[in-house]
């Protein structure tokens, strides 16, 4: 026991010597903790280039006060680069932390300086890294656009802060929509505040004020609004809904089935048009095979590979003008067109000319032709599919409303379409080509009696036929992959228009291809995309039974005979 405290004892008195000395040191005062913790944080820098070279290196819990700061200045250069941060465009590059705003999410990236707005052309995207955010970073800058983008002169400005904020509304927003209700002067951008404030409200204790706030949202087809109302009319599984006054959920079904009505209206129209610009492409594929069938009666099976020559000239072309992927479209036409134009005129003189009245013979050998070009492809390019940009003029949509939008690169494809039917009604009908091509076709023999070399005519009329469908190709290689069996896709379809429309008809082929098109989108979504088309083949055939020579079919003694 003496032992014990002998040991024990001096670490007492120890212990109690340190904790006098500690009572009599003076405290630190409140004001020095203070200045001590502050001056362990970094300071922000005092101007706006200083905070965006500090965004680019900021871990994600200081980046909010650099947004904040950012914010405030007010600058276009400010409100440029919060839009690229919560886009996710912008990047630092590796080198110098210099902060720079992507077009678009592509190799070499398109690039702008972000503190001046200046282009500063293309660089690879290895080059640079991406400054990156979370959802709580992403709500700030929604918060900080919101105010910026709220005060802006603008009106389309304002509107689209107000649609931002309406996809994930909180307090805070709330707040900023009801400052700037009284004093909006805009009737679009007062409206879509009063519907952001509304969807506030229909979460509302007052039933009162939750049935004026579906009303107000009435004729509203934006996707957060019906998914609102749809969780408010929701039934449970006892049979009983979110919302509990029945006349506020009498209301709310209502609106939810004229918003469900307008959504399958809206639907409706965007699967015509799809129909439509898939009837184009199979305008576009079928409308030179309808020149050479009609005219020489040639089945040609190696048309689809004509098809992908004009795919692969876009590739090509794309690959000498790597700068000028916008331009280098518009190259590619007559390219394509000459490409696969004179690949059909050797087609012509080396393997047809030899098997006129043969029709069999002619569909054997041309799919040997269609066998040997797929195998030259595949030595050239490789059998891998080989990628073709789409240029930036042809990317996005045109946003009809809040559900239906409709892609740039098929409104261009229907336009296309349009264009090269007509340009080849030109040539037909004003030119002495086509005029011979036309006499050929009604009648070879009186055309050889009348002294037009039917020889020349076939040659330019096959070459004529496979430039056009060289020019498909250049519309297939944006909307499809560019392979060595691009052409099998089409080549059944391209058969199945010129039969439907009337063999050498090219008013038939326009609206076979056209009613073709939009039959099998408007049956894809009952039956599938397999289905569709087995339906529309079988209702073809049917049809066919009926006009043999199909819609229009081809006048002249030769076809009447």
């Amino acid at each position: 026991m003496r032992l014990v405290i002998k040991r024990i004892l001096p670490v007492f008195l120890l212990l109690l010597g340190a904790a006098a000395a500690a009572a009599q040191e003076p405290a630190t005062p409140p004001a020095e903790t203070a200045s001590a913790e502050v001056a362990t944080a970094p300071a922000l820098p005092p101007d706006l280039p200083g905070l965006m070279r500090a965004l680019a290196d900021a871990d994600l819990s200081a980046k909010q006060d650099i947004i904040a700061a950012i914010a405030a200045d007010g600058s276009p250069a400010a409100h440029r680069t919060l839009r690229a941060l919560l886009d996710g465009l912008l990047y630092f590059r590796q080198t110098n932390r210099q902060l720079v705003i992507a077009e678009q999410e592509s190799n070499p990236l398109q690039l702008v300086d972000a503190a001046t707005g200046e282009d500063i052309g293309e660089a690879p995207a290895a080059e640079f890294s991406r400054v990156a955010t979370n959802n709580q970073l992403r709500r700030a800058l929604r918060g900080a656009l919101g105010r910026l983008e709220l005060s802006s002169d603008n009106p389309e400005v304002r509107l689209g802060a107000v649609r931002e904020m309406m996809r994930s509304i909180d307090d805070e927003a709330a707040t900023l929509l009801r400052s700037r209700q009284g004093i909006e002067q805009d009737a679009a951008v007062r409206t879509q505040i009063d519907d952001a404030l509304a969807m506030v409200d229909v979460g509302s204790a007052d039933p009162a004020r939750r049935l004026a706030a579906v009303e107000t949202l009435r004729g509203n087809l934006m996707p957060e609004v019906y998914n609102l109302l749809g969780t408010l009319t929701a039934q449970g599984d006892d049979g009983t809904y979110a919302e509990s006054d029945p006349a506020v959920l009498a209301a709310a079904q209502s609106v939810m089935r004229e918003i469900e009505s307008s959504r399958k209206l809206y639907s409706t129209i965007e699967m015509l048009f799809f129909g439509l610009s898939l009837g184009s492409v199979l305008v576009l594929a079928g409308i030179g095979l309808a020149i050479t069938f009609g005219v020489m009666g040639v089945i040609n099976m190696a048309h689809g590979e004509l098809m992908m020559l004009g795919a692969y000239s876009v590739y090509v072309v794309q690959q000498l003008m790597p700068n000028s992927i916008g331009a280098s479209v518009l190259v590619a036409i007559p390219v394509a067109f000459v490409v696969s134009g004179l690949v059909g005129i050797l087609i012509e003189r080396g393997v047809v000319r030899f098997l006129y009245g043969r029709p069999l013979e002619t569909l054997l050998a041309t799919f040997g032709v269609s066998l040997v070009l797929q195998q030259l492809v595949r030595d050239i390019f490789s059998p891998n599919n080989r990628p073709v940009e789409t240029p930036q003029w042809m990317a996005g949509a045109l946003q009809v409303n809040d559900v239906l939008a409709i892609t740039w690169s098929r409104i261009y494809i229907v336009i296309f379409a349009v264009l090269v039917f007509a340009a080849l009604l030109l040539v037909l009908k004003r030119t002495n080509l086509g005029l011979h091509v036309r006499a050929v076709a009604q009648n070879r023999s009186m055309a050889r009696a009348m002294g037009i070399r039917t020889d020349w005519v076939d040659a330019m009329t096959f070459g004529l036929g496979a430039g056009i469908a060289g020019v498909a190709g250049v519309a297939l290689s944006q909307l499809t992959n560019v392979g060595p069996n691009l052409g099998q896709s089409y080549i059944v379809d391209s058969f199945m228009v010129v039969v439907f429309g009337g063999v050498g008809n090219l008013w038939g082929t326009l609206i076979s291809g056209l009613s073709l098109g939009v039959a099998n989108k408007l049956l894809e979504p009952a039956a599938g995309a397999v289905l569709a088309k087995i339906l529309v083949l079988v209702a073809l055939i049917l049809f066919i039974q009926r006009r043999p020579r199909g819609l229009f079919p081809q006048k002249g003694r030769a076809a009447e005979g």
